[in-house]
């Protein structure tokens, strides 16, 4: 049967703004695209105690049977959650499927119809999504612009009912810019209106704090913010996501978050890596050396006179402003032509004008890898 004309003229407009999506073939280059930023996903030691944990508590089982609320709540899952409050210093931890399970299954279903919602518009567009699908009223506040925050934030406490909760909604560090909010700050106005702070630390797990905590505990905030979104498909190399609050949030959301309801759990060899991954995470090695590497490549970006290019940025993601998507398509097909598997972000993801090659540092990247693309970079810019 043929696509319905009404999609078919979505897709030829996509082509035509070169703009359309494809799943990418494979690059065997050198790595300045994934998400594995400790290298954990490609980890054999983790692997292996994973399997081992498995065989030593005689769990051979493939898959979890079934939702959690029917067959599929394993001990595993107990176990996991423990461990992963205990090491965020939060009083309960609630694992889903995806960390857009996880924002899509708070948004939706924690504010309510009467409540108020403000977030960051670069908002991870899982949160966006899950906000659309509450009841609550939502206003988007300028990019780390705090003064744009509480001017919004003002205008409605002054006429809040008892029982209106306000939130305010951010990433610890933003998946296309790399950047970060300023906590304190961001902590300082929740407290002033009354309000519920909400960070996603997708991109933080395992980059910021001695033992990759995430940026809200290395600043030991934790216990000033309502809710953490914790993201296990990033730094932690396997998959999965939490949500870190007190018990009464928890139970909430296994009474009310559909997807976390209404979807089969995870399997006990998934959740055995998260569990053995976050053990990984103390005294890593690994975090170590890629704070070096951050701080190398901003030191090269400065040194090559193309800092100007790039989004100010102390996280593992680092990005080149290069606008029109037939531009930057073309530089990132010229690295990869020369080994580097780096990828190209094009609008509609980003705004127009916004487009960008994003590069992600990892702990096992050295050196000369840096050198070596930064320099190649150069020349194609200039």
């Amino acid at each position: 049967m043929k696509l319905p004309i009404s999609l078919q003229q979505k897709l030829n407009q996509r082509t035509a703004e070169n703009a359309l999506r494809k799943l990418p073939v494979p690059i065997n280059g050198i790595d300045f695209s994934s998400n594995d930023y400790l290298g954990f996903a490609k980890n054999e030691q983790i692997f292996e105690e994973t399997h081992q944990y498995l065989i030593d508590n005689n769990i051979k089982i493939n898959g979890a049977t079934g939702s959690r609320l029917i067959s599929g709540n394993h001990n595993l899952y107990a176990v996991s959650e423990y461990y992963i409050a205990a090491f965020h210093q939060a009083e309960a931890a609630i694992i889903f499927n995806s960390g857009y399970d996880a924002n899509v299954g708070f948004f939706s279903s924690v504010p309510q119809r009467n409540d108020i919602i403000f977030y960051d518009e670069l908002c991870h567009a899982s949160i966006r999504d899950g906000i659309q699908m509450s009841h609550a009223k939502a206003y988007k506040f300028n990019h780390n612009d705090y003064e744009d925050l509480e001017s919004k934030i003002s205008k409605h406490f002054e006429t809040k009912s008892e029982n209106q909760s306000i939130y305010i909604v951010t990433e610890s560090v933003f998946s296309m810019d790399g950047d970060s909010p300023n906590m304190e700050t961001l902590v300082s106005i929740s407290e002033k209106y009354q309000a519920l702070l909400v960070v996603d630390e997708a991109h933080a797990l395992g980059i910021f704090g001695d033992n990759g905590e995430g940026l809200v505990q290395s600043q030991q905030l934790q216990d000033k913010v309502f809710a953490r979104i914790i993201t296990f498909g990033k730094g932690l190399g396997c998959h999965g996501a939490a949500i870190l609050g007190n018990t009464d949030i928890k139970d909430y959301l296994v009474n009310f978050a559909r997807s976390f309801i209404y979807t089969t759990g995870l399997s006990p060899h998934s959740v055995a890596t998260i569990l053995v991954g976050y053990q990984n995470l103390n005294q890593a090695t690994e975090i170590v050396k890629l704070k070096e590497n951050i701080n190398f490549f901003n030191q090269q970006k400065q040194l090559l006179g193309i800092k100007p290019f790039f989004v100010y940025s102390k996280s593992a993601i680092h990005s080149a402003i290069i606008p029109g998507n037939e531009k930057v398509k073309l530089i990132a097909l010229k690295l990869q032509e020369k080994g580097y598997d780096v990828k190209a972000i094009l609008s509609p993801t980003v705004p127009e004008g916004q487009e960008r090659l994003r590069f992600c540092l990892h702990s096992y990247n050295t050196e000369q890898e840096m050198i070596n693309v930064l320099t190649d970079l150069t020349k194609l810019v200039f």
